[in-house]
Parts: C-alpha cells; sequence; structure tokens
C-alpha cells in the first residue's frame, strides 16, 4: 500500500472515527460529498485520491498535505529548512522571562511563532491537544474572542484555554467537559496575563 493509504487510516483511527463519520464530516464542514467505499478504496491502495479530497482530509486530521501523501515525516510544524530555531520551554511563571535559560527544555523550527509549549495535562482534548503534545505560540498581549491562548493565572504555570472577553468579564474555556470555565470580573483581570496565541501544535504518535 502507498504512504497515502497507511497513513488515512492511521489518522482515521487515531482520531476515532469511522469511515463513514469521516465522510460525514468532510460533507458537512466543506460540502463535498465522498462515499464510504471511496475511503475504503483509498485506505486499501485500490484507488488514488484527487487532490481536492487529499487537502480536505488534511484539514479534518489537522496535518499537511505533505504528511498525509507521504513526502514528509513531520506532520504539524514546518520543517526546519522553512524557519528559524524557537525553544520550546516548560514551567512558566509571572514574573520570569519567558525565554530564561532555566525553562527551555528544548528547541523546534518556525516561519511565523516566537515559542512552543509542551502540554500538561487534558483539558485542551476537544481541541486534539492533549499531554506531550507541542503547541506553537506567537508572542502577542491580546487574542481574539475564541482563540486558544497560552496564559499565566494568579502567577501559576503558564496553561492553554480559549479565551473570551466580553463586557470586561474574561472567560477561560477547557476543551474538555471535565473543566469548568474560569470567569474573572473587571476586578480579577490584573490575574490573567495572556502570553501569545496558539496558531499550531504537534502531536506524539499515540
Amino acid at each position: 500500500m502507498s504512504k497515502f493509504s497507511t497513513r488515512l487510516h492511521q489518522l482515521r483511527k487515531e482520531n476515532k472515527i469511522t469511515q463513514e463519520e469521516l465522510c460525514e464530516k468532510i460533507k458537512n464542514t466543506f460540502g463535498y460529498k465522498v462515499e464510504k467505499p471511496n475511503i475504503s478504496r483509498y485506505e486499501n491502495g485500490v484507488n488514488e485520491p484527487n487532490f481536492y479530497f487529499v487537502q480536505l482530509a488534511a484539514e479534518v486530521f489537522g496535518v499537511t498535505t505533505d504528511y498525509l501523501m507521504g513526502r514528509s515525516d513531520n506532520k504539524y510544524a514546518p520543517s526546519k529548512d522553512a524557519g528559524r530555531q524557537i525553544p520550546i520551554l516548560g514551567t512558566i511563571a509571572a514574573g520570569q522571562p519567558i525565554t530564561a535559560t532555566e525553562n527551555i527544555v528544548g528547541y523546534e523550527y518556525s516561519e511565523d511563532c516566537d515559542f512552543c509549549l509542551r502540554v500538561k495535562g487534558d483539558s485542551m482534548i476537544g481541541a486534539r491537544i492533549y499531554e506531550g503534545d507541542i503547541v506553537y505560540i506567537n508572542r502577542q498581549p491580546e487574542v481574539e474572542n475564541g482563540e486558544i491562548a497560552a496564559v499565566i493565572i494568579d502567577g501559576e504555570e503558564a496553561t492553554l484555554k480559549r479565551f473570551y472577553k466580553i463586557d470586561g468579564v474574561v472567560r477561560l474555556h477547557s476543551e474538555n467537559p471535565m473543566y469548568a470555565d474560569m470567569v474573572f470580573g473587571a476586578k480579577d483581570f490584573k490575574q490573567v496575563k495572556i502570553l501569545g496565541k496558539v496558531k499550531y501544535f504537534k502531536a506524539e504518535v499515540r
């Protein structure tokens, strides 16, 4: 079988969706109709996909078309040749420079991000971000409502949350129903410091 066949099957299994569910997701998200027998033939290496299907499937699974087609082994991040070296940070606390030597646990490469964080915990699994994954972050003091941000809350370690600010009230939303939203009124806002916006992430093999 081709690398495409193997990787399409692997990604579908990793994301725990059936062939029928993949068809529905592509149809509902992009308005493109694909039948289950087509998915089966792709995975079995009987038929080769058209480029449009490859683009949509890559979008659904959050990977690059190069990875899906077997042209690259890098799922999510730019290649080393395509970017500059940026630090992977471990623990970050308020008051420390975010690129302090003691915070750096490794390096990645990116054209458009400033640093990475290695994820702890399961609060963002609904966004397919799991413990051990690496998120790429553009350093900025503000984000738009609904964007995922790296924030420090009341001097603790950095955490990832979906950020909302409406009428002066900040709500930090976890992508896991086991965790309640964290809400901060105007008088509490100084407790929340935005480190930057999450642009994309790289997952471990599962």
